[in-house]
């Protein structure tokens, strides 16, 4: 079985980073430590900066890649 892969831009996301998954609409949060809905598969970095973060959705299966730190920053 092929798993769909999804990419969030966090810039275009609530200000607190919370965000819906793209295939079954569960919110998620990035302050859930539980991993009841989504475990982190890899970070990617560059220098000392997060460039990117690939999460498996526990309950439909999906991946999300989540991109778009850089301007997380910027608006911080």
């Amino acid at each position: 079985m092929q798993r769909i892969k999804y990419t969030i831009d966090l810039a275009k996301t609530k200000a607190s980073g919370e965000f819906r998954c793209p295939k079954c609409g569960v919110e998620m949060s990035p302050d859930d430590e539980t991993e009841e809905y989504y475990t982190i598969l890899e970070t990617a970095t560059k220098g000392d900066c997060l460039k990117k973060i690939i999460l498996q959705h526990n309950r439909c299966g999906s991946q999300i890649h989540l991109v778009g730190f850089d301007s997380l920053k910027e608006k911080s």
